[in-house]
Formats: structure tokens, sequence, C-alpha cells
């Protein structure tokens, strides 16, 4: 059985916002998505995971747990501070463009407000992240090895 070449834990409570970004992320072969609606599930999916994923889409307007507090908590955890974090939100407000810098965002992209501006961006980003940029892998195997 082969496995997926690309594992993506999108971390999106609105519907809509969802689904456009899965539907233009499993047009590509060998992409295994991963979908929680809530900043606490994507925290708990994330530790209880045998291997990370690749790549983290957040959201940072979530119930239960706002995307700042998720980034803050993968980006000051040692296990999961390697992992690629790509923020997507409404706002292009530069506070919090630069917040999520501060607290490590690997990007930010402002969610378009179109369909065909939406489909450009996951292109642009599939384009970037998943063919030219080099990701880490992890398995929790391995990271509990590298602790001891």
């Amino acid at each position: 059985m082969n496995e997926p070449s690309v594992e993506i834990l999108l971390v999106e409570d609105n519907p809509g916002d969802a689904f456009l970004v899965s539907h233009a992320l499993l047009q590509r072969p060998a992409t295994l998505l991963h979908q929680v609606s809530h900043g606490k599930d994507a925290l708990r999916f994330l530790r209880e995971a045998v291997q990370l994923p690749d790549l983290m889409l957040l959201d940072l307007n979530l119930p239960q747990m706002n995307g700042y507090e998720v980034l803050s908590q993968i980006k000051t955890d040692p296990e999961l501070m390697h992992l690629p974090v790509i923020v997507m939100s409404t706002s292009s407000s530069e506070q919090d463009v630069l917040r999520c810098y501060r607290l490590h965002a690997n990007c930010y992209l402002t969610k378009p407000l179109t369909l065909q501006d939406s489909a450009t961006l996951m292109l642009a980003l599939e384009q970037f992240w998943l063919v030219w940029a080099s990701l880490p892998r992890c398995s929790r195997t391995s990271r509990s090895k590298t602790r001891l």
C-alpha cells in the first residue's frame, strides 16, 4: 500500500472555507488531509499522532482555543516546534500579521474573498509548500527517541 506523500492538518471551523481548502488540496494525488475545527482538537491530534503532518493550515478565529494560542503552544513545544504552520485568516491587520510572526508562524495568508482567488491561492500554496519547499518528516517514535 502506498503511503501519502504529504499529510496536512487543516484547522478551520468555517465549513465553507474548509471546503474550499480541502477541495483544492485533495486534487493533488497522494495528499492526506486531516481536518479539525477547534484549537484544542488540533493540539490533541498533534500530540497523539504517530506521524506528524508535514504541514498545518491554521485559522485564527477558532472556538475553544484561538489560533494564536494554538500557534504559541506548537512553537514552544520541542516535539512540535519544527512543524510548518501556515496561518490563514480573513484579517489583513498588520497587528495580526505581526503577532503571528512573533509567535513563529511560517507564513501568514489572508483568505481571498472570491472562489477564483481562493483557487489561485491554493495553487500557489501547493506549488510552494508541497512542491518546492523541503518539509521535515518526523514520527512519534523518532521524536521519542531523540528525548533519551
